[in-house]
C-alpha cells in the first residue's frame, strides 16, 4: 500500500512485530516507543476491561517519558500515540502470555492427565464423561476467542480514545512435534495465549477465523482508523 501522508505523526507504543507490520500495511509511517509496565499488577475480571486497562497503562507510561507537552519535537504537528493489548479467552478463562514451557503446552495441547486422574477429578462434577474428556483440552482441535484493545492518545491535546474488538480462531489438531518446535523457538512466550496465528508452524493448523485477522494479530485496522479520526 502507498504511504499515507496524514496530518499527524504517529508513535506506535509497542515492540510487537505483528503490530508494526499491520500499521505499515495500513500505509503509515511511525516511530516506536515501548512501555515498561508490570502487566501482571493490572487485573480485571472481564477480558474487555483488562485489555483496555493495559493499553491505557502503556499509554500513561510512555507519556510520562516524553518531554513536557507530550511532543517529541517542537513543531505544530499533531502526534498520535497508539497503544494496544491482546488476550486470548478459552472457555471463559483469560490467557495472557505463558510464563513457562508447562503453561505454554497446557494452553495449546491441554493438561496431560492419565485416564484415572481425569475420571477421579470429574466423577463428582459430571455425569457425561464423553463430554467431560475435553475439559482439560487446549486450543488444538478446538477454538478460542481473541480480545484486543486499541487506545489512541493525542499528545498535543491530551484527548484519548479507545475501544476493543474480538475474533474467534478455530484450530485443527496440532501435532506434538509442532508444539515442541514452537516452544523451543520461544515464540510462545511472546504472544497472548501462546500461539501466533501468522507463524509458519501455526498457520497450516488454523481452520477458520471468524472476525478480522488483524485483530487476532494484535491491531484491528478498522478500529485504529476509527480512533485516529476521533482523536484528532
Amino acid at each position: 500500500m502507498p504511504t499515507k501522508k496524514p496530518p499527524f505523526k504517529i508513535i506506535l507504543g509497542s515492540s510487537s512485530k505483528a503490530r508494526r507490520e499491520i500499521l505499515s500495511e495500513m500505509g503509515y509511517e511511525f516511530t516506536i516507543m515501548t512501555a515498561d509496565i508490570d502487566e501482571k499488577s493490572i487485573r480485571r475480571e472481564k477480558p474487555e476491561d483488562l485489555v483496555m486497562a493495559l493499553a491505557e497503562a502503556k499509554a500513561d507510561a510512555i507519556v510520562q517519558r516524553l518531554p513536557t507537552g507530550g511532543g517529541l519535537e517542537e513543531d505544530d504537528s499533531t502526534t498520535l500515540l497508539i497503544t494496544a493489548d491482546t488476550v486470548v479467552v478459552y472457555r471463559g478463562i483469560i490467557r495472557e502470555k505463558p510464563t513457562s514451557e508447562k503453561e505454554a503446552r497446557e494452553f495449546i495441547k491441554g493438561l496431560q492427565l492419565d485416564r484415572f486422574t481425569t475420571l477421579l477429578l470429574l466423577s463428582r462434577l459430571l455425569t457425561d464423561l464423553t463430554a467431560s474428556s475435553r475439559i482439560f483440552a487446549g486450543y488444538s482441535g478446538s477454538h478460542a476467542a481473541v480480545v484486543g484493545s486499541v487506545v489512541v492518545t493525542n499528545l498535543a491535546t491530551g484527548k484519548r480514545c479507545g475501544g476493543w474488538d474480538s475474533a474467534e480462531v478455530y484450530f485443527l489438531e496440532i501435532p506434538d512435534e509442532v508444539i515442541d518446535n514452537l516452544i523451543d523457538e520461544g515464540i510462545t512466550f511472546n504472544v497472548a495465549g501462546g500461539l501466533m496465528l501468522e507463524h509458519p508452524l501455526t498457520l497450516p493448523f488454523v481452520d477458520a477465523v471468524v472476525g478480522s485477522t488483524d485483530t487476532v494479530m494484535g491491531l484491528s485496522k478498522a478500529l485504529t482508523e476509527k480512533l485516529f479520526l476521533e482523536a484528532q
